[in-house]
């Protein structure tokens, strides 16, 4: 095997002689790229007055706009759409140079977000899981203490916070001169993890949870940052504040670092736009909601705001600008009573290894330095975009920790990139459809390996192989006919974990051969367990016990204040109405919280669902979060954050996916200070 030596954690400052005389010679192409846009005149002009210093000193500003959960499809930059329109999207590609095998670190949003700021691997930051936003505070990530019987591996837990050990890309660029702006989602910790403790001078709206705050349409609830009119869109705003804070710094480079809200759940947008998509929703098109449709176009408008405004200020032609999304797209929740979107030719979406989840848009714009209108077929991941900044800016400056990702400069200027492969941890398993078992892949080439982590014969790995150029739909897994080739693409994964000390899933002790079938990975339930007491599937719903009226596979009885649910698999939940709607006091911000004690010994991923009046099903998927459950039988304290948009009447919990036994305990709803706002009186 020749694999490319992983490069370590922490490097030297200086630079080996080759690879020194290759960054020269890259940095004098791109001093001269720049210089051909320069008049005659203005180029002998500069050699006169700055001995050929000025294009260094006058540095570009970067703008760098980061989508949420915008899928591959998602845009009409790659044929791939009839219903959505971005031409905006389309006026920003044809000034740069658009990648086609463009990849997040991640199938989720956080760990992605980490992976840009440092340029490291997730595996490396261990932010591997979407969970920043909740009360506990860890910068490491853990090995898991247990997993439920049906389960081979027991997943490790994640960091909740960016380290902030970690030297950033706003931390380095502050201290090359640059004013640096945050503005939009951050997701990565709250204070003292914001963007303030992580190299941003500003941070608009200064905002730590996991989508916009209850809803894009004012009115929202943000601590200190109010609609300006009564249905401001969140989107509108946060570019308006972007260019605020472009015209501020017009005179001296900035780094404006802007994250989209858009377009995450709460699935809302403008009513206007939602009756203009209505009108021509195809529902044999498999992109037909009309809501999710008017949201793209309201980011599409977004970015088009930051156009012009370049333009106008006429700093264009001096301003880098990156534009991406943090994973693949939510194909998995509904709105309009369809799905959101469709990732299609790709599999999957959204939290899944397949393709869907992890391939998106991406456009890079540098006048004078990449041409317009080119495209690129390279494999390009979102830990590039650090070191490549810093060699566009010609800043040979370099984090204390180093690089997991390379500079793509070599494609941007017409040549190919120098790698052997990319790598994606995500040893997890969310409970959607196109699930899989806790996972790492490696894409070389035309080739992705998936490895399953414990879920072979024995405790073994398994594996999933796809050649992407022949089957970019991961149709047909060929592990089976290509042994040899797994076997060197395995000890490529088993090389990059290593190196960056990846706290790994562990083969579990308790698993049970009769709960598992690997046949349905990839379906929405897990195989179900049948049991003497289980009721029949066409019996009537169990009757309501303490005004808790049990679903799905499970039973609900009462012991010493506790509901104790029995659940037989599938997709056992629970559900009481309010007797009063419920919201937050005027005085608080933040979301409200579900608070409680639960003990189980079930599958461990759980959701939380909450009603609000209004027409439609009561519990929808746009309203409900997930959450970890420790499935070790102890009990713990839960603390479940979410954002309503109105008041709240009624929640559901849904506490596992498999057969098992949950007590659950002192449940009260608060604010985010502990307030009580509603206490059920389980008797």
């Amino acid at each position: 095997m020749n694999a490319l030596p992983i490069k370590p954690r922490f490097r030297p400052t200086s630079t080996p002689a080759t690879a020194q005389s290759q960054t020269d010679a890259r940095y004098l192409a791109l001093r001269c790229l720049k210089l051909r846009c320069l008049s005659l005149r203005c180029f002998a002009w500069l050699c006169v007055l700055t001995g050929m210093t000025a294009v260094a000193n006058d540095q570009p500003n970067v703008v760098f706009i980061l989508a949420d959960d915008l899928g591959y499809s998602d845009t009409t930059l790659y044929g791939t759409t009839q219903f959505y329109r971005t031409p905006n999207l389309e006026r920003l590609a044809a000034r740069g140079m658009t990648f086609s095998r463009a990849y997040s670190s991640s199938p989720l949003c956080s760990p992605t977000r980490s992976s840009i700021l440092t340029g490291l691997s997730p595996a490396r930051t261990q932010v591997t899981a979407p969970n920043c936003h909740l009360p506990h505070a860890t910068t490491k990530a853990a090995p898991g203490a247990k997993a439920a019987a049906n389960q081979k591996a027991i997943m490790p837990s994640s960091a909740t916070r960016l380290d902030p050990a970690f030297d950033t890309i706003a931390e380095l660029l502050r201290h090359q001169g640059y004013a640096t702006g945050h503005f939009g989602k951050w997701h990565l910790g709250p204070e003292p993890y914001s963007p303030l403790q992580h190299g941003f001078d500003v941070d608009i709206p200064h905002w730590p949870g996991p989508g916009p705050a209850r809803a894009y349409v004012a009115p929202w609830k943000y601590p200190d940052f109010d609609p300006q009119t009564p249905q401001e869109h969140i989107e509108d705003r946060m570019a308006a504040e972007a260019v605020a804070y472009m015209e501020e710094h017009r005179d001296e480079p900035f780094f404006l670092n802007y994250w989209m809200f858009s377009v995450h759940a709460p699935f809302d947008a403008k009513p206007e736009l939602i009756a203009k998509y209505q009108k021509t929703a195809n529902p044999n098109d498999p992109q037909h909601s009309p809501t999710y449709a008017a949201m793209i176009e309201s980011m599409d408008d977004a970015v088009g705001t930051l156009l012009d405004t370049l333009d106008r200020l006429e700093i264009a032609d001096n301003t880098i600008i990156i534009f991406a999304s943090d994973n693949g797209g939510n194909m998995y929740n509904e709105v309009d009573g369809t799905s959101a979107t469709s990732n299609a030719p790709l599999r999957g979406g959204k939290a899944t290894m397949y393709e869907g989840g992890v391939r998106g848009p991406a456009v890079i714009v540098y006048p004078g330095v990449v041409k317009p209108g080119t495209r690129c077929d390279d494999v390009i991941q979102s830990i590039d975009y650090f070191p490549t900044i810093l060699e566009l800016l010609q800043i040979r400056d370099r984090p204390r920790q180093g690089f997991d990702g390379v500079s793509i400069v070599p494609a941007l200027i017409g040549g190919k990139i120098r790698r052997e492969a990319i790598y994606t941890y995500f040893p997890h398993s969310p409970k959607i459809p196109d699930w899989l078992p806790p996972a790492v892949s490696v894409h070389r080439g035309d080739w992705k390996l998936i490895r399953l982590f414990h879920h072979g014969e024995r405790g073994e790995h398994r594996y999933k192989l796809f050649n992407l150029q022949q089957d970019i739909g991961e149709t047909t897994n060929l592990a089976a006919q290509y042994p040899d080739l797994v076997i060197e693409l395995d000890a490529m994964i088993e090389e990059f974990l290593q190196d960056a000390e990846a706290v790994l899933p562990r083969p579990n002790p308790n698993f049970d051969p009769e709960r598992y079938d690997a046949n349905l990975e990839g379906k929405a339930v897990r195989k179900k367990i049948s049991r003497p007491a289980a009721r029949k599937p066409n019996s009537p719903p169990a009757r309501p016990v303490a005004g808790w009226h049990p679903r799905g596979d499970c039973q609900i009885t009462i012991e010493d204040g506790a509901l104790i649910v029995q659940s037989i698999g599938g997709d056992p939940h629970f559900s009481h109405p309010l007797p009063r709607p419920v919201s937050l006091p005027e005085q608080s911000a933040g979301p409200l919280v579900l608070r409680f004690t639960l003990t189980s010994n079930a599958d461990s991923s759980g959701e939380l669902f909450w009603q609000t009046a209004g027409p439609g099903p009561p519990y929808r998927q746009e309203r409900s979060v997930d959450f970890e459950i420790n499935p070790d039988g102890n009990a713990h304290q839960y603390a479940i954050p979410f954002h309503a948009d109105a008041p709240v009447n009624g929640i559901r919990i849904d506490p596992a996916t498999s057969s098992g036994q949950i007590r659950i305990s002192n449940l009260r709803l608060t604010d985010s200070n502990d307030s009580e706002l509603y206490v059920w009186e389980i008797e």
